[in-house]
């Protein structure tokens, strides 16, 4: 891969976790990178070079930037809420309310979401958007405009719901859309923004909600439509003993089977959570090269369970990890899920059911594969985009931790250095630099009063 030629920055003197194919780690090393791509991965001091800016980075742990694989943005304003409920409790509680949303709400919440994963190191992270209220102006534009505001790699994907409670589906019908508005929408997402360019920071994919919130025509279709584009699918599956109990009883076989038989298993297919899977079912999401957004706190706060996530990997599954909405994960946090990730499987698999290098490679090169963007993101190598976390680790909770990746999964979050997105700084000594925090706080406070306030609940 050829590397563009420009000034060059030097990251120098920090141990570097590169994620590379033999996951290679310095002790004591550097990167360098210029126009936007890393050119140099190595141990010791950094070449002399008279026309770079070094960064000291002695203290530090460089990491590729972390990978988020599941998210919904708009939930951000609507955290706190039935806090104590089931999956299906839950969003009866909140469709309601999530109908009221409009390109201002969604702009604002998207902001405050997408500057919170940037101060806990993410630099890429997808959004699953699937709430169209009419007349709620543009809202996927909403949530592009914020993310190239807040700095952040983004994979949007144009979301949807056609089956309504009338027609035996979970959410409300003022929700819900027809197919062929929904195709439409789609279409439209992919033609205006969708960039597969090497150097893309944005592209597109297409995500029906859910197998009790949309009809076989409609994931189909949307399959057939993303195929024909190029762009990737992304669906909730398996994430609750209601949804398979739904799934057996109107389409007579499980949430996989029911998938399969839409010709929704293959390489260009991600899932969120994928709980409640046989043997059989691992098999066959493992062979067909389906990715996983492994999402353990939002998958603990609801009570659904615990993904069989070694067992995906062993599989052949692309695994990553994913915050899930901020309303079920109110940290929303990616480094805090890699701990969780990890206790969970050792609770239920013990000690060597994952280590801390596997959990850390899932919210970063295995995040990146399940986004299909691993040729560009997700490891530190030569000709990669520099989307690099720097990690602050000597300072009191971490500088007598032997391991440096123990430290970044089984620790408590470090401060974060500096965090780089194609070279360019989002964060610097733990604050964001390129939208003022103060503000988006309180433009995020403000659009969820007024949401609050529209579904009649008290705030």
């Amino acid at each position: 891969m050829t590397v563009p030629q420009g000034r060059r920055t030097i990251l120098d003197g920090c141990t570097v976790v590169t994620m590379d194919p033999d996951r290679t780690e310095h002790r004591v090393g550097h990167v360098v990178l210029e126009s936007g791509r890393i050119t140099g991965v190595g141990a010791g001091p950094a070449p002399e070079a008279t026309d770079a800016e070094v960064i000291d980075a002695r203290g530090c742990v460089a990491t590729p930037g972390l990978v988020n694989a599941h998210h919904h943005l708009y939930q951000w304003v609507t955290r706190g809420m039935a806090v104590d409920d089931t999956l299906f409790d839950w969003l009866v509680t909140l469709y309601p309310v999530w109908g009221g949303i409009d390109e201002d709400i969604v702009r604002a919440s998207a902001t405050a979401g997408l500057a919170w994963l940037a101060r806990t190191g993410c630099t890429t992270t997808m959004d699953h958007h699937y709430v169209f209220p009419k007349d709620g102006g543009d809202l996927l534009g909403a949530e592009i405009d914020a993310a190239s505001q807040v700095g952040l790699r983004f994979l949007p994907t144009r979301g949807s719901m056609d089956l309504g409670r009338r027609d035996g589906g979970l959410p409300p019908d003022h929700v819900v859309e027809d197919i062929d508005t929904i195709l439409a929408a789609s279409m439209q997402a992919v033609d205006r923004w969708h960039d597969d360019s090497p150097d893309s920071m944005l592209r597109i994919g297409l995500a029906p909600c859910s197998p009790f919130s949309v009809t076989g025509d409609l994931l189909r279709a949307s399959a057939e439509l993303a195929r024909d584009q190029g762009v990737r699918l992304h669906t909730h599956l398996a994430e609750t003993l209601d949804e398979e109990e739904f799934c057996r009883d109107r389409f007579g076989c499980s949430p996989v089977e029911y998938m399969e038989s839409l010709g929704w298993l293959g390489g260009d297919v991600w899932i969120a959570h994928g709980i409640h899977l046989d043997d059989d079912a691992v098999r066959k999401v493992g062979a067909s090269g389906t990715g996983v957004a492994h999402c353990p706190s939002s998958n603990g706060r609801l009570g659904a369970g615990i993904c069989r996530s070694r067992d995906l990997r062993d599989a052949g599954a692309p695994v990553g990890l994913g915050v899930d909405g901020s309303a079920s994960n109110e940290a929303s946090d990616l480094l805090s899920e890699a701990r969780m990730a990890l206790l969970f499987a050792r609770a239920k698999g013990g000690p060597k059911a994952l280590s801390v290098r596997d959990t850390l490679e899932m919210a970063t090169i295995g995040g990146a594969r399940a986004l299909g963007w691993d040729r560009d993101i997700g490891s530190l190598e030569v000709g990669k985009q520099a989307d690099i976390a720097l990690w602050r680790v000597d300072t009191l909770p971490h500088v007598d931790i032997l391991d440096a990746v123990a430290g970044l999964v089984l620790g408590s979050n470090p401060p974060l250095e500096r965090l780089l997105v194609a070279g360019r700084t989002v964060v610097e000594r733990d604050r964001l630099v390129t939208v003022d925090e103060d503000t988006v706080t309180a433009r995020s406070a403000a659009a969820s009063r007024t949401l609050l306030a529209r579904a009649g609940v008290s705030a």
